[in-house]
């Protein structure tokens, strides 16, 4: 006489939702996922809210984006990349655009950035401005930073010269 093997009872619904039908591993998951999380929200990708008007119209005050905290680990920075700088501590830095390179001679000649004595095209800036500027020379161990908005003052921007260890990341996304 062949015996009948029984069935477990259906789980409920609800239960399948919430934990699944093997509670372990998806705690397992979960637990995977929050320590991955942490990693990466924690020390490689930090959100950073934009405020103020210098980096106008490239990114406007409010936006909130993404800090590649690793992104000059295995590369120097390039002209033309959107950074956050280190201004008073981890908590107030400033989002700028690197114009000048270490070695190099950067100046605004009737608004114009001018490098090592060559004018550079600049796409992302669309208003055009006044800046009249006497050529600075950038260290080895520096970058020269300024904000997309060209239309301000120049005296209301806060621009210039930032050493290499100041610079927390690169803007991603």
């Amino acid at each position: 006489m062949a015996t009948q093997t029984q069935r477990p009872a259906p789980l409920p619904w609800w239960r399948v939702i919430v934990v699944g039908r093997r509670p372990k591993r998806t705690l397992a998951r979960i637990g995977v996922l929050v320590g991955v999380c942490f990693v990466v929200f924690g020390f490689v990708l930090r959100p950073i809210r934009v405020e103020g008007p210098s980096m106008l119209p490239t990114y406007r005050s409010g936006q909130i984006h993404l800090l590649n905290r690793l992104a000059y680990r295995f590369h120097e920075p390039q002209r033309g990349d959107v950074v956050v700088v280190m201004y008073t501590g981890e908590h107030v830095v400033l989002l700028k655009r690197i114009v000048g390179l270490p070695g190099e001679k950067v100046d605004f000649e009737g608004g114009r950035l001018v490098v090592n004595g060559r004018m550079v095209e600049e796409p992302y800036v669309r208003n055009p401005c006044d800046w009249e500027m006497p050529p600075i020379e950038v260290g080895y161990d520096e970058v020269y930073v300024v904000g997309d908005n060209r239309s301000m003052p120049l005296e209301y921007h806060q621009q210039g010269r930032s050493k290499r260890n100041k610079i927390l990341g690169k803007l991603w996304l």
